[in-house]
């Protein structure tokens, strides 16, 4: 059985959030969670008894936050609120994303400080183990806050919106219904809070984190059976090499690759075929490390995402007081998808570089083009076209987005972070650059059995068996996109090769 997640509003791994968002996993609310809950509720029913002016509790928001509101509207106020934000479009968010910002956003309010009714904090990880998802479109966040988003979540807590529900889509008052819950009647802040924070961003970052790295995995082996083929010189990786520069990350992957290449010939570098590689080879541990220490900075920035409370206002429930905030903004977040994304484009331009070097018979010393047959075959010569393609759209992709920001609210809302699209967008890159490591794979593959090394790395060995399974040898041409499907989807996408591969590196991910 999945085990439970615990909800405590300071525990919560990008681990968790993926056992939860893509397996299942129940999530429990931790013990003293609704004591501090009623505690908060306690401050915000006495600021409204009080009628003191507290931002989108006693007042309007936005613009119109100097505005006060009657005693009698505030409930009605909140279901506005999230009404009136519910403004999103485009496809669906993936299930699994909603599930992880619902759990994110879950998971700040048992921070404390949100105010919030606890009913509401009740229904939405009943709706997490109930498998009742609302429809979120995907696009509507600008990073200052996931209001136009997270509201679609907002529309289905009060019985209204749409969600899926065990496949099929329905409307949010069906959906509760099937699963025996019922719509929370909303009174003072608790619309605000439905819509407010980062949850998207923080929820959809913790499943990138989780890919990405994966994909780190990934890209060592594929880098590890290219060297096999191209018969590689390994000295760059010496730790002698790598202490005399320690730039972040940049021995971890040295360490990592020559485990791969342990059992084979090259660990001994005498048995290079060249004494200086090309740049795409000999520097892999730079620019690998380089992606290392982008995943840590995303992984740091996403931490207190998760774990802390981006409400503004926020209830301070030993003072009595609710303060004006700026924690729902999260620069650090929104630089830390970016740095990946440019990370991840130097890897795969790095993955592009390598292949057209093995199916140059200059550099890799193979038949042009990796075919047995000669020049009058096109080999794989074509397929350096489609990973030049993958990565003119990773290079696309990775404009930093943390640097494009948004004016409105007459000028009171006068920066923005695009936290919640520069996620988004992470996954679309990750997929793009698992098919430039397929590619590679599949030339890499043949250049070993072009080479015949007497013997290769237990990391090779492991990939060229499992590239072997799916896609035979190159004899006469033949269409090979259909092979490079497979390698991405079955080959570099099976969780048992990928565990193998963190087995012999040494990886944590392993546990």
């Amino acid at each position: 059985m999945t085990p439970e997640v615990l909800i405590a509003g300071s525990t919560l791994t990008p681990a968790e959030v993926v056992l939860v968002a893509r397996h299942g996993a129940p999530a429990v609310l931790a013990p003293d969670t609704m004591r501090r809950l009623a505690r908060d509720r306690a401050v915000v029913d006495d600021v409204v008894n009080r009628r003191v002016p507290a931002y989108g509790v006693t007042t309007g928001l936005g613009s119109r936050s100097s505005h006060a509101l009657a005693r009698e509207e505030l409930a009605e106020f909140s279901v506005r609120t999230v009404r009136g934000r519910a403004n999103a479009v485009g496809e669906p968010l993936p299930t699994e994303v909603v599930r992880a910002a619902m759990l994110a956003r879950v998971n700040g309010i048992a921070a404390g400080g949100s105010g919030v009714q606890p009913a509401v904090a009740e229904l939405l990880v009943a709706m997490l183990n109930e498998g009742v998802h609302p429809l979120v479109p995907e696009v509507g966040s600008i990073g200052a806050s996931d209001l136009n988003q997270m509201a679609h979540v907002g529309l289905v807590v009060i019985g209204e919106g749409h969600a899926e529900v065990g496949g099929e889509l329905i409307d949010g008052a069906t959906a509760l219904r099937r699963r025996g819950l019922a719509p929370v009647a909303l009174g003072p802040k608790d619309g605000l809070v439905l819509c407010g924070a980062s949850p998207l961003a923080a929820g959809h970052g913790a499943l990138v984190v989780a890919d990405a790295a994966t994909g780190v995995v990934l890209a060592q082996a594929v880098a590890a059976l290219t060297f096999e083929g191209f018969r590689g010189n390994t000295s760059p990786f010496d730790a002698r090499v790598q202490a005399v520069r320690a730039a972040p990350g940049q021995a971890d992957a040295a360490r990592g690759l020559l485990a791969l290449l342990a059992g084979g010939e090259l660990t001994d570098a005498g048995n290079a075929r060249r004494m200086q590689d090309p740049i795409s080879l000999r520097c892999v541990s730079q620019v690998h490390g380089a992606l290392h220490a982008a995943l840590t900075f995303l992984t740091d920035a996403l931490e207190p995402e998760l774990n802390g409370s981006g409400d503004n206002p926020i209830v301070l429930a030993d003072s009595g007081e609710i303060l004006s905030t700026g924690n729902f903004h999260t620069p650090g977040l929104a630089l830390g998808c970016d740095t990946l994304a440019l990370a991840l484009c130097q890897s795969a331009s790095l993955s592009v570089m390598r292949t057209a070097r093995l199916l140059s018979p200059a550099t890799s010393g193979i038949p042009a083009n990796a075919t047995p047959h000669g020049p009058e075959r096109s080999g794989l010569a074509s397929l350096l076209k489609t990973a030049q393609a993958l990565a003119a759209e990773i290079r696309f992709l990775s404009t930093p987005v943390s640097t494009d920001p948004r004016y409105g609210a007459d000028g009171v809302e006068d920066d923005s972070t695009n936290a919640a699209f520069g996620a988004r967008r992470l996954t679309t890159i990750l997929a793009r650059v698992r098919y430039v490591l397929a590619v590679e794979a599949v030339v890499a593959a043949q250049a070993v059995e072009l080479a015949r090394p007497e013997s290769v790395g237990a990391g090779p060995e492991l990939l060229l068996r499992a590239v072997r399974e799916v896609v035979a040898p190159l004899d006469e041409d033949r269409p090979f996109g259909d092979d490079v499907e497979r390698v991405a989807r079955e080959v570099l996408g099976s969780a048992e090769l990928q565990a193998a591969l963190r087995h012999i590196t040494g990886d944590p991910g392993a546990a």
